[in-house]
């Protein structure tokens, strides 16, 4: 047998960046691309794979630690000619870089300090502790520290039960926690910088049953990111809506083409064709503030994110050289970052340059809303869920499906007569993509 190094593989430009869980075990058998640990960036969570299969000897990293590409992650025994042992300080385990908080200490102070210890436990290592990755994960994201748990399981093993029961004590112990020992909710707010008065605490539990459920780390960056927007851009919402009728007619004509591909084409790739089109009508749209605000940073590419949900929150995964692309090519990477996204198969560099952003929730349902501008972009493009509507075309109302359409911009950079010349030139566009080859 052999003793394999497995190391972090290509994670784009990122470094330093977090193990929020562990999926394997000493002892444990693996085969390949079989999930080992799971990162956490500012903007996506990504599980590493082994490039082996064979078993877990040792792991050499620890929850809360932070990765590289190249980094060490387990030692695994492959078939193959025996080699001698590793070194004896290789086998050291690696100490953890946060220690394990008490339950009863992270849930005894004011709501952000505890908002802190839910973090802290995160970071807990569970090396010792006899459970299931399902069981570990859902402790994580709960908040409870395994290592202060007896399991009621076979051989000591901890359930799902024993986790309900600790979540219930943790509960109990952070509703009634306060500072100077007061219930939460008794007039104390939490700190805030930005100089808006907080909103107050209240104890909710006097009302009901009530469950604290601490955020994903993506949740947590990207709250952070879209106030920070929302508070130095000055936000304007223009709606409008176009006639589809004969792009989705157009876009259904080509169901048995895309079938042989092996590609399903939404009218999504339509609308990032036609935006393509009109951020090169407008280049103000495909622009940056500089630092100091009083330049604009004009960029000679077009690429667009795509605002995609996942379980962890939202991403946004970013198409690059759209106006370069056919209506296939685009179809073909949004099904393929689509998949990455919900499979945290995406790598920091998947969701970074993008020059404009579009958020579809045409599949989910909708008349308008106010997308938030990703800055440092200046402008973003909201759909929502289309629908047939009588339209009068002069002489009689005839039925046609309507598009709803909802861009958000920066007012510093765009003015209101430029948004309306914008959206309107998008619906042109989609009136008739024929428009697009001129």
């Amino acid at each position: 047998m052999t003793i394999k190094e497995i190391l972090v593989p290509d994670i784009g430009d990122f470094s330093d960046v977090e193990i929020i869980e562990i999926l394997v075990a000493p002892g444990d058998t693996i085969a390949v691309d079989d999930a080992l640990i799971t990162l956490e960036s500012d903007k996506a969570s990504m599980e590493v794979p082994s490039s082996d299969a064979g078993v877990v000897k040792e792991i050499k990293v620890a929850l809360g630690d932070k990765v590289s590409e190249g980094s060490l992650v387990i030692l695994l025994e492959v078939e193959g000619a025996a080699v001698d042992p590793a070194p004896a300080a290789a086998t050291q385990p690696v100490a953890p870089t946060v220690e394990a908080a008490p339950v009863a200490a992270a849930t005894a102070a004011t709501t952000p300090a505890a908002t802190s210890a839910a973090s802290d436990l995160r970071q807990v290592s569970f090396e010792r502790t006899h459970a299931s990755p399902a069981v570990r994960r859902i402790a994580r994201e709960k908040g409870i520290d395994l290592n202060t748990l007896q399991g009621t399981g076979r051989k000591g093993r901890i359930t799902r039960e024993d986790l309900s029961n600790a979540g219930q004590r943790v509960l109990k112990a952070f509703v009634e926690s306060s500072k100077g020992g007061q219930p939460v909710g008794s007039g104390t707010t939490a700190p805030t910088t930005s100089g808006i008065p907080a909103i107050p605490e209240q104890d909710f539990s006097k009302f009901g049953e009530i469950e604290f459920q601490p955020l994903s780390k993506i949740k947590r960056l990207t709250g952070i990111n879209l106030s920070r927007a929302w508070l130095n851009v000055p936000h304007v919402t223009h709606q409008d809506e176009t006639d589809i009728t004969e792009v989705e007619a157009f876009r259904k004509s080509l169901k048995a083409e895309t079938e042989k591909q092996g590609v399903r084409v939404t009218l999504l790739s339509f609308f990032m064709k036609a935006c393509a089109a009109a951020l090169k009508t407008y280049p103000t749209f495909n622009s940056s503030l500089d630092g100091s605000g009083e330049n604009l940073i004009l960029k000679k590419y077009i690429n667009i994110g795509i605002a995609v949900d996942t379980p962890n929150g939202l991403v946004v995964p970013v198409i690059r050289d759209v106006d370069k692309k056919s209506i296939f090519e685009l179809s073909a990477e949004l099904m393929e970052m689509s998949v990455k996204a919900r499979d945290k198969k995406l790598k920091p560099a998947d969701m970074q340059g993008a020059t404009f952003t579009i958020s579809s929730l045409g599949g989910i349902g909708g008349t308008a809303f106010t997308p938030i501008v990703n800055a440092p972009e200046v402008a973003i493009l909201g759909l929502t869920r289309s629908q047939m509507k009588p339209v009068w075309n002069g002489s009689e109302f005839v039925p046609r499906l309507m598009q709803p359409m909802s861009l958000s911009y920066d007012h510093r950079v765009i003015d209101g007569a430029q948004a309306a010349h914008f959206v309107r030139t998008l619906g042109i566009l989609m009136n008739d993509v024929r428009r697009l080859l001129l």
